[in-house]
């Protein structure tokens, strides 16, 4: 007989690949030489599957798979589609083991002998498989072959050579109860039709001359029930960064060395990127999902170096059609956010400050070795150059306030924390006691400040960590820090209280300030009381409980950094500040708050952040079509579950480099000399974002994935939608979606 061949289509566990070896064995009964074999990879359980049999009466010496076949078999009626039974030869039996009826079929398949049987009920009633996965193999064959005429006893021998005998009844109850209709249209063939070796069947090649891997006719990309997409995920680093900065942009950028590209996308988000790069507490860093593995990416670092060498080429700001006019109250980080994101829609933005520059508290209460000035003034004149207009040197008073809704379209308010926390006990207001940030604006903007002998700061945060590193370079001989909570729950900046110790700041921890005691008029020390930490507060932090332990805390000055607050006593009467807009009366007013007199979040980011919102308020106010900035929602960012750390070598991140302390308390010159290169950004795994790692390439077991220009392309008609490719990517850059 001319070569016979056979395929069938199945599902994982199905028993697909068995059901092809179970028709080979009858024709191997009949004395016919035959051939089978699966075509699959290590697909899941429910994942299509193929199988191929050959039968002849001479040696089989063909290995290709089978493209046109003479008989199809589908055991899974939701693969059955036009493109499955591609190849199938005119008048060929095409068997389905469906449970619907042959009226289902009218008009469909018509070239074709059809075969019905349901053979997931006749297996399930003679209980082969489990409840939950029916194998329905044995039940196919049997009516197989009662639709090709071959003889009932060859199926029993064969099962009984392979172990299959307590499954032969199921495949009599198929043999028996097999729907058959004939081909229409075409002139009826032999009971058992078969077909000539098809001209176009590549030639078997030995395994050393194969060069090249043509795909198969036969397209398989309706098997699949899902279907792999590049997409692109928040990523944690982007998530945590409160001003919105596309952190994976500008890494990834700056791993691809275009120092251009990196500087734009930051410049996009932030006026400061070197401000930030320097003292942002870097809550990115926080988020970065490396730091599960090896250490956070050094983002903090690699945004300054952007800053400090990439070249901000400015977008060119087109005016707006009606251009509106924008007072902002207050020129620290939250009002020159607002600034620049007005400047950038093309209004007019005026920013009033009772400073002689911009800055706010990034002038006045940041120190120099931290923040140098000329970083400063280079990014404040990049948001002047948008257009912004200043006036500065006189702060304005409640009557003046209150007329500038009538003098602007809109007014917002980003004037910071100017309520200082005191402490209300005996000596308050003995010589050498003073507030921390009086001092530091004294350092910073006078230069002239000098203190002498022990000096002791009270509090934990990064006021007072610029209060102990700023006393000590202004001729303090010893400082230290007293704190009422624990060194874990200090919220000051890690690095800066790693800093101050090796500055040879001390540190003492659960005492609580009480009072002063002086001698002269003048303090000779602070009297304080042990703590003990109770339950958490609304910071998360452990409530410190006060015991009647006391000592004092000998010293020649006290500077105090307890805190900050709002002072709403500014606004004029009858303004009122709920939810980051000013009412009077009960109505809005087009005045709108930002940064730390609405959130009091205190951090640059944290008020770049609110400046855009802010300002993207005020314009949606007026009517302009404009989204006003959202903070990330960090609960849909890429989880560290989903990174394949055993793609990435362990790799410790890279630190800014450091004068030595003994150098630099003796200056206020900057301690930091920041990243020698940008190399620290090949470290970031760019959650979420494909990278063109090429992993999906190289796993891909049918190799369908393919570059084309800089991305990839799926041969979606032939992928399985086996899932490998987005399980092996290292970085969730693709998603497995329904068909």
């Amino acid at each position: 007989m001319p070569a016979l061949e056979i395929r069938l289509h199945g599902r994982g566990g199905q028993g697909g690949v068995t059901c092809a070896k179970i028709i080979a064995a009858v024709y191997a009964e009949l004395g016919k030489s035959v051939q089978t074999f699966g075509d699959y990879s290590g697909e899941r359980s429910g994942a299509p599957v193929r199988a191929y049999t050959r039968v002849s009466d001479d040696p089989i010496s063909n290995r290709n798979k089978v493209y046109d076949p003479d008989h199809l078999l589908v055991l899974d009626p939701t693969l059955l589609s036009d493109e499955v039974v591609q190849g199938l030869q005119p008048g060929g039996t095409l068997l389905l083991a469906t449970s619907a009826p042959m009226e289902s079929f009218v008009g469909r398949f018509e070239a074709f002998r059809l075969a019905l049987i349901d053979a997931t009920a006749i297996a399930r009633r003679h209980k082969i498989g489990t409840r939950s996965v029916i194998i329905v193999n044995t039940t196919v064959a049997g009516a197989f072959v009662k639709a090709l005429g071959l003889p009932l006893s060859a199926l029993e021998h064969a099962y009984q050579h392979l172990g299959l005998l307590s499954n032969f009844a199921a495949a009599r109850e198929a043999y028996e109860g097999v729907q058959v209709r004939e081909p229409i249209g075409l002139e009826q063939r032999v009971a058992v039709p078969a077909a000539a070796v098809p001209a176009a069947r590549p030639d078997v090649l030995p395994l050393t001359e194969h060069r090249d891997g043509p795909q198969p006719p036969l397209k398989t990309g309706n098997w699949r029930t899902q279907t792999p997409k590049y997409s692109s995920y928040l990523a944690p680093c982007s998530a945590w960064c409160p001003a919105g900065n596309d952190v994976i942009g500008f890494v990834q950028a700056l791993a691809q060395k275009d120092e251009k590209a990196a500087a734009a996308i930051l410049a996009n988000t932030t006026p400061l990127a070197g401000v930030c790069g320097r003292v942002c507490p870097a809550p990115c860093m926080e988020g970065c999902n490396r730091r599960e593995y090896d250490g956070a990416v050094n983002i903090r670092g690699l945004e300054r170096w952007i800053a400090d060498h990439g070249e901000v080429v400015l977008p060119v700001v087109t005016k707006h059609a009606t251009p509106r006019r924008f007072a902002i109250l207050g020129g620290g980080p939250a009002g020159l956010a607002a600034a620049q994101t007005l400047a950038r829609a093309g209004h007019d933005a005026t920013i009033f400050d009772g400073e002689a520059a911009l800055g706010g508290v990034l002038r006045t209460g940041i120190p120099t070795y931290r923040l140098p000035r000329e970083v400063l003034d280079r990014e404040v004149g990049a948001v002047l150059a948008l257009g912004v207009k200043t006036a500065l040197g006189a702060f304005l008073d409640r009557e003046q306030l209150a007329s500038l809704p009538g003098e602007f379209d809109a007014v917002i308010l980003a004037t910071g924390l100017q309520k200082l926390r005191g402490l209300d006990g005996p000596g308050a207001d003995l010589a050498g006691v003073q507030q921390g940030i009086r001092f530091l604006h004294h350092i910073n903007l006078d230069g002239a400040a000098r203190i002498g002998g022990h000096v002791v700061v009270l509090g934990g945060g990064n006021t007072a960590m610029d209060c102990a590193r700023s006393a000590l370079r202004a001729g303090a001989e010893r400082v230290t820090v007293a704190y009422r909570r624990g060194a874990d729950e200090m919220p000051a900046i890690a690095e800066e209280v790693e800093e101050a110790r090796h500055e040879g700041v001390a540190f003492v921890f659960l005492r609580a300030p009480l009072g002063f005691v002086g001698e002269g008029g003048r303090v000779r020390g602070v009297e304080l009381a042990e703590v003990e930490l109770g339950e958490a507060d609304d910071s998360g932090r452990r409530r410190p409980v006060v015991t009647d332990k006391r000592s004092v805390l000998e010293c020649d000055a006290v500077l105090l950094a307890l805190g900050q607050s709002a002072e709403l006593s500014l606004l004029p009467a009858g303004w009122e500040l709920r939810e980051g807009r000013v009412h009077q009366g009960g109505v809005p007013l087009a005045v709108f708050a930002a940064g730390d007199v609405s959130t009091g979040d205190g951090t640059v980011t944290h008020a770049i952040g609110d400046g855009k919102r802010a300002a993207g308020r005020a314009m949606a106010a007026l009517g302009l079509d404009v989204t006003p900035f959202a903070r990330p929602d960090r609960a849909i960012a890429v989880p560290a579950t989903d990174i394949r750390f055993d793609h990435f070598a362990t790799s410790a991140a890279v630190r800014e480099s450091l004068e030595t302390p003994a150098a630099r308390v003796r200056t206020f010159d900057e301690v930091s000399h920041g990243l020698a290169d940008g190399l620290e950004a090949h470290r970031c795994f760019s959650c979420g974002e494909c990278t063109k790692c090429d992993t999906c390439l190289v796993f891909c077991p049918e190799g369908i994935i393919r570059r084309k220009d800089a991305a990839y392309e799926v041969d979606y008609s032939y992928c399985k939608g086996c899932g490998i490719c987005v399980k092996e990517c290292p970085r969730k850059g693709m998603e497995m979606t329904a068909v």
